[in-house]
């Protein structure tokens, strides 16, 4: 089913470009690292589509942090452990927790301007799983705001080239050690020969039907990396967020916030009845794994396709300041969150598994690192505790440019420019019709509640889909995000298969209906 290469080439033929250093992504973890490498270094940064164009944009809630506040680094860690189900990497937990506070600083001095009380202290909520209230934010829209900061800091930099609307097709190897990036701009193909490569391209929610995901994110750096032999680990971990806007037309859901329930929100059936204390004793503000079982459970139990979430209780004036982002969101949906219960549902929102990285984000590709969604080192567990992607994005974003710092020479570099081809015209197809078959198979059989029977199914079903997309075969950015999905989607069932008893956000039951839809 899988290929070394997406396509076919002659590295000799092929137009080259150098670089010390190419980083793929351009959301928080791969712009961080960028800031944080050797000045002298010339860096390629890139990105499918424009640079804020990513999860890491949509981010709402915040940054976990315990700043200044010792009593708080045990509990942060043990929280962070509570929520994974404990199969957490220690080491790499309390590297996340004891490290964050030195890069939130660096954040605030590149810019980032989270939110003050009148005194000037920094502000802090609390979301699922937290013992106490430490998550730091900028209005609803941190992550935002964090990539406004280091876009900013990014541009300043001569030492970075920001190359838009390219594709990293894949990841170009000798034996074990990585020498650069295939890729595509402009209907033209590059060679760019680098030192060091990091992937930090973000989450897979695209191979699922609903997710809170950015349209770019379907998964190509785990494809890659996968496809040039790297360690993948811990694939069937899939966080659902619980409360995402119920809506029937739009597939790229709607997030609400877990800091609206940090702040008294309450979760309710289609009765009225706020249900979450009979599953979890941290009732509305269970880890998330918990809470979207829960949801689900009663979605079931009443056939309804969503629940509702209510702060109606919250002052007017409170929840449109502190919210006013998704107020103003729920809004043009035709729901006013002061006055009316918003409807919500669980959808796809994040991988824990990913790339294999030791704790400087080095993969068993000599050269190849990887950082924040895409990578994993088992600092989230089986279920990442909320707000902590970001601190993740940032901690070993640093670990990573710190390694590279130490271990890379700089090189004599040509300045040769990118040219778009003259008389090339890109192929736009987007394969739509097989992404949707995807997108049917795992919101069916590897959704929040999974079996064996539906996720044999599943693999029968993707490997179908597979051939049928080989054979439509065409040199397009469609063509190579479809093989990509596949490729990602595949490789989360089998992992699934493998592991045969629930464990954090992998929850198997005894049989799930099979239909023969293919």
């Amino acid at each position: 089913m899988i290929r070394r290469h997406l396509i076919n080439f002659n590295l000799d033929e092929i137009e080259k470009r150098n670089c010390d250093v190419v980083i793929v992504g351009t959301g928080i973890g791969g712009l961080y690292t960028a800031l944080n490498l050797n000045d002298k270094y010339r860096i390629f940064l890139l990105t499918k589509d424009k640079i804020g164009e990513n999860n890491s944009n949509l981010a709402q809630g915040g940054i976990a942090a315990c700043m200044g506040k010792e009593d708080d680094l045990k509990l942060h860690i043990e929280d962070t452990l509570k929520a994974g189900s404990y199969y957490n990497d220690r080491d790499a937990v309390k590297m996340l927790v004891e490290e964050a506070s030195e890069n939130i600083e660096n954040l605030i001095q590149i810019g980032t301007k989270f939110d003050r009380d009148i005194k000037g202290n920094l502000m802090v909520t609390k979301e699922g799983g937290h013992s106490r209230r430490r998550v730091l934010h900028s209005k609803d829209q941190t992550g935002k705001e964090i990539m406004r900061a280091l876009i900013e800091e990014v541009i300043k930099r001569d030492n970075i080239e920001i190359i838009e609307d390219s594709f990293a097709v894949d990841i170009l190897t000798d034996g074990d050690k990585s020498i650069g990036i295939l890729m595509e701009y402009g209907g033209v193909r590059y060679a760019l020969i680098a030192k060091a490569v990091v992937l930090a391209t973000g989450g897979i929610g695209q191979v699922y039907t609903n997710t809170t995901n950015s349209a770019v994110a379907t998964g190509d750096g785990i494809a890659m990396a996968y496809r040039a032999g790297v360690k993948l680990r811990d694939m069937e971990f899939i966080q659902f967020h619980p409360t995402a806007f119920y809506s029937k037309e739009d597939r790229k859901r709607f997030l609400i916030s877990e800091a609206v329930r940090g702040e008294g929100a309450v979760l309710k059936n289609s009765k009225g009845d706020a249900f979450m204390k009979k599953y979890h004793s941290l009732s509305d503000l269970a880890p998330r794994d918990i809470v979207a079982k829960a949801i689900l459970t009663e979605m079931e139990m009443e056939n309804k396709p969503k629940v509702y979430l209510d702060i109606t209780h919250r002052n007017e004036g409170f929840i449109k300041n502190r919210f006013p982002y998704i107020y103003n969101e729920c809004l043009s949906r035709g729901v006013d969150m002061t006055r009316e219960y918003i409807p919500v549902c669980p959808v796809q929102h994040y991988i824990m598994g990913g790339i294999k990285t030791d704790y400087n984000g080095r993969t068993n590709i000599h050269g190849l690192y990887a950082c924040g969604e895409t990578a994993s080192l088992g600092v989230h567990g089986a279920n990442r505790l909320a707000s902590n992607s970001l601190l993740e994005a940032i901690v070993f974003g640093k670990r990573v440019a710190k390694d590279i710092n130490k271990n890379v020479i700089l090189q004599n570099i040509s300045d040769l420019k990118f040219k778009p081809g003259e008389n090339i015209r890109e192929i736009k197809d987007d394969f739509k019709e097989i992404k949707a078959r995807i997108n049917k198979v795992m919101g069916k059989y590897v959704f929040i509640f999974r079996s064996e029977n539906g996720l044999n199914r599943a693999l029968r079903i993707l490997k179908k889909i597979g051939e049928d997309a080989h054979k439509s075969r065409k040199e397009s950015r469609g063509y190579y995000e479809c093989i990509n999905m596949l490729t990602v989607a595949y490789l989360i069932v089998d992992s699934a298969l493998k592991r045969q008893e629930s464990l954090g956000s992998h929850i198997m039951v005894d049989s799930l209906e099979v239909d023969c839809f293919d």
